[in-house]
């Protein structure tokens, strides 16, 4: 299913013979296709870096004499013959999984909402977790030939840049993005104008305007309501991701519910299903009520039952801070007119929104609202299932806990997005064939792993810790420059880990609940571990707090404090502005990923399944998608699950049994050498590992999983309701 731009600008001024060169700069594609990414990096190394790994900003900063060049390679021309190629194999394959199993697309469509999509850095849409779960839940769509659309917001600043002063204290930078620098495009109608909607407010109306990002076969819709015929205040709707107080983050919910909705019918786009990442986008379950009303002249209990059959909900959090509720007052103030074109009074409408209907005072839950016109909702493991059902049974006050209509599809990754392509990669398409890339979830294909010689995989993993440690050294001597750091400590930089110590990687949003200081909870022995003159080990912190988060702020100056105690220059580094390029080279080049959240709070979690799928060894608690797989061939475990009813000793028992892990176990393998200097027993916990972990915890599962659980049933009862009129 395709949605062409109708008269979009020129793509780029290019050389006849580098022209497919703009086609596949404007497909996300490239993201997930390592040829296609070295093929644009060929074009000018630094360039490539230095715009953030844009290809749209590349190919229009690029000189001219470059380009000309290149257009008289032979070697170039023949490599971007074969990317292209393979693109077009690729956008022409009649052979999905979806049209083997389901035959032609039909008129079904799923429409999959979320509030941030994380494909790339180079898109800056995204936060976090969340979001970068959306962008590989459409890469994964895309490979399976769904007809799915996403649909999201275009922020002008994004979420923030982070910086670090020399103190610790992180501070927040939000530069502008270029939308026409990004591989984004205008979505235009016939005439070439660009497609315009509004979106109603109880007092005036707001104009958006829609953007097109092409992921795959996978088009996302983007909403932007920077525009001159818009108020500054209005403007600001999709300035920033989680940005400003509860009435922006209400009036944004409303553009990305509401809008989305009428920005697909724009387009004569009618989702069969809609798919709601998270509460956010609950408001587009609204609008479809509203819609079905209107064509079919229903009433709003009709609608509704009509609309709901085809809502999934997906909740993400078992954390109140992560729960939008907003002030009865506000909802009133913003919507108050549209309660009339629902046929609902003020107080019909708040009860939508509310965990007991009659109560007056409780504020209008966006979560809420999602499950009561849902009629299948998710947690993202099973034990988020569980803690939601607890979490959320009072909407179902007749049910028991166990009968509240929450289940759950385990979180995911796009491995092809998250594998290091020129190694381990290179590895997997010679020994397990390159069906890994197109049939992740095959278990037989996994299993040949046994088949790569240890010196290689070790080899590989090893060329992906010196990347590593060669970028953090980069990125280390420019935070010290923005930091006005004596030139001694810049030079210093050079020398920042060791390319061969044994590497823990800790990188992820700074809150409270996931205790990324959990580590430093004994400092001097702590310290012991991480300067042992035969065994050292080394750290790499990451991570952002929210700008909001006092007490995740304070996590971050924390850790900082630690790296600058004396003797500890050289093994230990935070390095600030954590994002998906840096992820990479995170997940691909540590030898062990560190997750110490406080159970049952942590729904998923998908960084450790990133780091799994390179190798690397995990050491967590029992808590997100970990107990699933927990097994100890393939890493180790955080306590057994229990929790104290005492948070500080919990901290304390949990702080120690790290140590234990670290000197008891994960050192001893790591330097156990063999003849060839090999750690043979670290090697086949590595391939244990990826056996257990990459055919279950992908997305290309998770998809699948969603489109057989979720969406057929969906689409099965929608047309059994609408069959006959």
């Amino acid at each position: 299913m395709t949605y062409p731009i109708v008269a979009g600008k020129p793509l780029l001024q290019l050389p006849d013979k580098l022209t497919r060169l703009g086609e596949l700069a404007y497909n996300f594609w490239w993201t997930w296709n390592q040829e296609a990414g070295d093929l644009f990096r060929q074009l000018a190394p630094s360039l490539w870096e230095t715009t953030g790994q844009n290809p749209v900003l590349m190919l229009g900063t690029i000189s001219q004499w470059r380009l000309q060049e290149l257009a008289n390679d032979k070697g170039f021309l023949s490599n971007l013959e074969h990317v292209c190629r393979k693109f077009d194999e690729y956008m022409g394959n009649e052979q999905t999984w979806y049209k083997r199993t389901y035959g032609t697309t039909g008129e079904t469509c799923t429409a999959y909402f979320s509030a941030e999509f994380g494909l790339t850095g180079c898109l800056p849409i995204y936060s976090g977790g969340l979001g970068v779960l959306a962008g590989d839940h459409l890469k994964s769509a895309s490979d399976l030939g769904l007809p799915l659309v996403g649909v999201g917001l275009l922020y002008q600043e994004g979420y923030f840049h982070q910086c670090l002063r020399r103190d610790g204290r992180q501070s927040e930078l939000y530069p502008s993005n270029d939308f026409h620098n990004i591989p984004i495009q205008l979505q235009r109608q016939e005439d070439g104008s660009p497609l315009i909607i509004e979106v109603g407010y109880s007092t005036h109306q707001v104009t958006i305007q829609v953007w097109h990002a092409q992921v795959g076969h996978v088009p996302l819709f983007l909403l932007d309501a920077n525009l001159v015929a818009n108020s500054a205040q209005d403007r600001q709707i999709t300035n920033r991701l989680y940005g400003g107080d509860l009435n922006m983050r209400l009036c944004q919910e409303i553009v990305l519910g509401i809008g989305g909705i009428r920005a697909l019918n724009a387009m004569g786009i009618q989702p069969t299903v809609c798919h709601m990442n998270e509460g956010h986008a609950a408001f587009a379950a609204l609008e479809r009520i509203r819609i079905t009303m209107s064509q079919n002249h229903l009433s709003f209990a009709e609608a509704r039952g009509l609309v709901s059959v085809s809502n999934i909900f997906t909740t993400h959090t078992t954390v109140l801070a992560g729960i939008d509720e907003f002030p009865p007052g506000l909802v009133d103030k913003h919507l108050c007119d549209y309660y009339s074109l629902l046929g609902l009074s003020c107080d019909e409408f708040l009860a939508l929104g509310r965990r007991n209907p009659t109560d007056e005072s409780e504020p209008f839950c966006m979560p809420v609202l999602a499950f009561r016109l849902s009629t299948q909702a998710n947690g993202v493991s099973k034990l988020h299932g569980e803690v939601s059902r607890r979490l959320w049974q009072n909407i179902w006050t007749d049910l028991s806990e166990e009968e509240v209509p929450i289940t759950s599809v385990t979180n995911g990754i796009h491995l092809r997005s998250w594998i290091s392509g020129n190694t381990t990669g290179s590895l997997f398409d010679q020994y397990l064939g390159k069906h890994w890339r197109d049939d992740p979830s095959n278990v037989s294909i996994w299993q040949k792993i046994d088949n790569i010689p240890a010196e290689e995989l070790w080899q590989a993993h090893e060329q992906c810790r010196e990347r590593l440690v060669m970028v953090v050294r980069q990125r280390l001597r420019a935070q010290l420059r923005q930091q006005g750091a004596p030139p001694d400590e810049i030079r210093m930089a050079d020398k920042a880990l060791d390319p061969k110590t044994l590497t823990i990687g800790l990188a992820r949003r700074f809150a409270e609940y996931k205790r990324p200081t959990l580590i430093l909870h004994d400092p001097e022995r702590l310290q012991r571990i991480l300067t042992n003159r035969d065994h050292p080990v080394q750290i790499i912190f990451a991570g952002k707090a929210h700008p909001d988060d006092k007490i995740g702020k304070k996590l971050i100056q924390q850790i900082v404090h630690f790296t600058r105690r004396k003797g500890l220059y050289y093994q230990i580094a935070f390095i600030e502005d954590y994002d998906m390029t840096l992820a990479r080279y995170l997940v691909q080049g540590v030898d062990i990923w560190l997750n110490t959240p406080r159970r049952p709070l942590e729904a998923c979690g998908t960084s450790g399944m990133k780091a799994a799928a390179n190798g690397v060894l995990n050491v967590s608690v029992l808590d997100g998608w970990w107990p699933e797989i927990y097994q100890p061939d393939i890493g180790w475990a955080i306590g057994c699950g229990e929790v104290y009813k005492d948070a500080k000793y919990q901290d304390e028992v949990e702080s120690q049994a790290i140590y234990d892990i670290l000197e008891r176990e994960v050192i001893p393998l790591f330097y156990n050498r063999d003849n060839d200097n090999l750690p043979q027993n670290w090697i086949k916990r590595m391939k244990s590992t990826m056996q257990a972990i990459c055919p279950r915890f992908n997305t290309d599962r998770m998809v699948r999983e969603y489109y057989e659980h979720f969406y057929t049933p969906a689409i099965e009862q929608y047309k059994h309701l609408t069959t006959d009129g």
